[in-house]
């Protein structure tokens, strides 16, 4: 399961404009580098006890000991960013991005396969789910959806809702604690399936903008996060939202739970959010280079975590 959620983070087109990055159209296995973990990375999941982040130019890290220590995985047959990553058991994930990629590893992220690939992907893939059946999803820019019925061996295009005119671009995919389904997309729009993907209805939201990523709480809430520091928590399913205090207007990109019940997010312009209410309202914290970060996960001291983005991976102590 995703650690961060984003676009979970996993990554979103708007951040990407951001950071005025282009994906290299090439299938090429990735190039070794010693700078894997100090180049752009974009998305973090758990398999099992290992950390796996993915980045720019088919990067693909893992690390063993809660981020300490990072491996760059020695077979990605890809060159394409990748903007998220997801884990189905402690082996087997996929990994999503630019050209339309979709990347398998059976073993927890130490070497890929590449299961889908358009030469001339202009709608790069930005969320990923699979359900215990193999029957998997991809989403991505201007609603572009990809499906799987085989475990990922092979992948077909269908709409997101039969008959929608929507052009959204779908910019994350997450799960809720009774394992619904939700899209976090433009225009205020949250997509939710209450059959693990198979159809999509619109959920209602008080918002007008884009939403970039959400995240299941622990205790069946439902938090969702996107522009402009805008973030709104729901206790019932999507049936009414409340607006969370999140003092900013930096956008939100991704966000994990810690064990202890901590919601932690990051986002644009060094932005470190935190709650202790459940997602009711958030400290912030501004970090002094005020870099982008895409993704977040837990490190491995109580108040540690790991933050992904334009610097690559780093350390960061939420004491006061």
């Amino acid at each position: 399961m995703r650690a961060s959620s984003f676009y979970t983070a996993g990554v979103l087109v708007a951040l990407l404009a951001v950071l005025g990055l282009a994906a290299p159209a090439s299938a090429a296995t990735a190039v070794p580098s010693a700078l894997a973990t100090k180049a752009l990375l974009l998305d973090v999941a758990t398999a099992g006890n290992r950390l796996v982040a993915v980045g720019e130019h088919g990067h693909i890290i893992y690390s063993d000991n809660s981020g300490e220590n990072w491996t760059q995985a020695a077979a990605v047959p890809s060159r394409s960013t990748l903007t998220s990553i997801s884990f189905i058991d402690s082996r087997k994930g996929f990994a999503i991005g630019h050209d339309a990629t979709i990347l398998m590893t059976q073993d927890a992220g130490e070497s890929w396969h590449l299961k889908y690939h358009e030469d001339k992907g202009e709608r790069p893939l930005l969320g990923f789910y699979m359900d215990s059946d193999g029957y998997g999803i991809a989403v991505g820019a201007f609603s572009k959806v990809l499906v799987t019925t085989d475990g990922g061996e092979s992948w077909s295009a269908r709409p997101l809702i039969e008959g929608s005119e929507d052009d959204f671009h779908l910019n994350d995919i997450f799960l809720d604690a009774r394992s619904n389904v939700y899209i976090a997309a433009e225009f205020g729009t949250i997509y939710k399936s209450r059959d693990r993907g198979r159809t999509f209805s619109v959920v209602p939201t008080p918002y007008e903008g884009s939403f970039w990523s959400g995240l299941g709480l622990a205790n069946g809430d439902v938090l969702i996060w996107g522009m402009r520091g805008n973030a709104y928590l729901t206790r019932d399913g999507g049936a009414s939202w409340t607006k969370a205090e999140t003092r900013t207007d930096r956008s939100i990109s991704g966000g994990t739970q810690l064990s202890d019940g901590r919601i932690v997010a990051v986002g644009l312009a060094g932005v470190v959010l935190v709650s202790q209410d459940g997602g009711r309202s958030f400290t912030t914290r501004t970090r002094p280079r005020r870099d982008d970060y895409a993704a977040v996960a837990a490190g491995a001291a109580k108040n540690e975590i790991l933050m992904f983005g334009v610097p690559g991976v780093e350390t960061y102590d939420l004491t006061p």
